[in-house]
């Protein structure tokens, strides 16, 4: 998937979350788009600031709806707005990634089993759907393009769940960890281990199985974390280079 690709995916996925939860104008919410979707794809890096003067002049507008807008992203943990000081894009620590991680696996756990009980042979057939682009994108080690798709899967199948606060909760953890999980992915076996649990999790949905549904999604997002936890250990940052990330998994483990 190119970067501008995958730059139009982030911010259709934060225009989803963010503006579809807040009644701003829509310039407020295109400037929120664009600047978290810059933040996801680390075209701003993490701690960079965020000067408000030359945002108002890209935008060109006033200070005030870029605010606005920098306080959504805030509000979602993709920026940080110290007292006093500029705003800058959000620099994630392993303590907190740690805890989004441990915090969406009870959440994805608790919604599959309701997911499980719910899945009628429509909803298998548009994961299935999902899924084989999931495959396709494996087999080319498309790092990118497999962990947007793994969030269209858990968008439709959390929506299936019916949890609706569940579902809320979800959403803004996933724009906490969206840009963590390339790096997760790109850990040797990582992309592969992740397609086999879908595979088996949509499996689990047919068989209308919630206890194994829920242990999937578990056991899924703890190897997840841990793979974090590892990279974090040797290289002692959560910054992977785009560059690495789209590189495909070598020696057959793709």
């Amino acid at each position: 998937m190119s970067r501008e690709a995958s730059l139009a995916q982030a911010q259709h996925v934060i225009r989803s979350i963010v503006a579809s939860r807040h009644d701003r104008p829509s310039l407020v919410a295109q400037i929120a788009c664009e600047i978290g979707a810059e933040i996801v794809e680390a075209i701003i890096p993490p701690g960079h600031d965020l000067n408000t003067v030359e945002l108002a002049r890209r935008y060109q507008t006033s200070r005030t709806p870029v605010r606005e807008a920098l306080i959504l992203l805030e509000n979602e943990g993709l920026v940080d707005i110290p007292p006093r000081r500029r705003p800058r894009a959000h620099v994630h620590t392993m303590i907190e990634v740690s805890e989004v991680y441990r915090t969406r696996t009870v959440l994805f756990e608790l919604m599959a089993t309701d997911s499980a009980k719910r899945a009628t042979e429509a909803d298998i057939e548009v994961l299935r759907g999902i899924l084989a682009r999931m495959q396709q994108a494996a087999e080319l080690g498309d790092i990118t393009a497999f962990s947007w798709l793994s969030v269209e899967f858990h968008d439709f199948d959390t929506r299936l769940s019916g949890n609706t606060t569940a579902k809320r909760i979800h959403d803004s953890l996933l724009l906490r960890s969206l840009a963590i999980r390339r790096l997760s992915l790109s850990q040797p076996t990582r992309m592969a281990r992740s397609l086999e649990d879908h595979i088996q999790l949509v499996k689990a949905y047919e068989n209308h199985d919630s206890n194994l549904a829920g242990a999937i999604l578990r056991a899924n997002h703890t190897a997840a974390l841990a793979s974090v936890e590892h990279y974090f250990q040797k290289t002692g940052t959560l910054t992977l280079p785009h560059a690495v990330a789209a590189q495909p998994e070598k020696n057959g483990e793709n």
